[in-house]
């Protein structure tokens, strides 16, 4: 993982859900990717997706149900996860969580 970005775009209107308890910045590339900066305040969650996104744990934890799982996946700082394009995940978040999201077009 990455620790810093350069050299990149930061749009200043944060991204608000869920009532202000998850928010994130968008931050934009030279070459057309995407990654959102975040914090998830405690609570449960479900998101849609329509590109594909890979969710980096920056701090604290999230408990995952990905699309096609049997069972929840706990995930802590250090560790990331997949989703598919065009799909819903549930999330469960115990204590707040910082995140980076990668977006992935095809």
């Amino acid at each position: 993982m990455q620790d810093r970005f350069e050299a990149v775009t930061v749009v200043k209107k944060a991204n608000v859900y869920f009532d202000g308890k998850v928010t994130s910045r968008t931050v934009l590339f030279s070459d057309g990717t995407k990654k959102t900066l975040g914090i998830m305040m405690p609570g449960d969650y479900e998101f849609g997706t329509a590109d594909k996104e890979i969710m980096e744990i920056l701090g604290g934890t999230m408990d995952v149900f990905l699309p096609g799982a049997r069972d929840w996946k706990t995930f802590k700082a250090g560790e990331s996860f997949e989703v598919q394009a065009n799909a819903k995940f549930k999330l469960k978040v115990p204590v707040m969580a910082d995140y980076c999201c990668s977006y992935i077009k095809y």
